[in-house]
């Protein structure tokens, strides 16, 4: 019978080259670890950024409260349209929302200024609960209570005077964060005998 002997030595080498391997894979799952803590960290932050963007587009916008038209020689020669934040609304600056008239002889962009033309709004305080939040330059909505009229000169807009008997426009108004808020403006069949209108 052959008798086997074992070399110490050789045992001590498997051992050696165990822990080698398992050296190499405990680094190789830190560093998987790492990357992967890093992406999620990563698409959190852009899932955040998106959510409150998508969230700032559904709340931060204009409500419309009322929109009437002034009366000149049987035309709509402008049109006032009362407005206030939406609910849940954050601060919106009026001077950086853009506005867009659509009529039947075109379609028109529209930014604010301190006159009206044929491309600009007006903003005026109606009330301003805020104090002093809704100032030519610099127009803010910062309070629920507050109220500002936009207006447009649809004469300059359109030309012919203005939106005649049974116009009907649509305006979109679109705040910087993008909210948007349309506003269909109707005009009655007759105008005779009014200085203005409810459209």
């Amino acid at each position: 019978m052959l008798e086997t002997f074992k070399n110490d030595d050789d045992r001590g080498q498997v051992g050696i080259g165990t822990l080698i391997v398992f050296i190499a894979m405990v680094l190789v799952a830190a560093i998987a670890a790492g990357v992967l803590i890093n992406t999620a960290g990563f698409l959190q932050s852009g899932a955040e950024e998106t959510g409150q963007q998508s969230s700032d587009q559904v709340t931060n916008r204009l409500q419309e409260v009322s929109s009437v038209g002034a009366v000149t020689d049987g035309n709509i020669s402008s049109v006032n349209i009362t407005v206030k934040k939406a609910p849940g609304a954050n601060n919106i600056d009026l001077s950086t929302t853009t506005l867009q008239f659509v009529h039947s002889s075109g379609s028109t962009d529209m930014t604010y200024e301190t006159s009206t033309s044929a491309t600009n709004f007006t903003v005026s305080a109606i009330q301003d609960e805020g104090g002093e939040s809704i100032v030519d330059g610099s127009p803010v909505l910062n309070d629920p209570a507050d109220r500002a009229r936009i207006t447009l000169n649809t004469t300059a807009i359109i030309g012919s005077g203005g939106l005649g008997e049974g116009d009907t426009a649509t305006i979109q108004l679109n705040t910087q964060s993008g909210g948007t808020t349309e506003i269909r403006l109707v005009v009655p069949e007759t105008l005779s005998g009014a200085d203005a209108v409810t459209l």
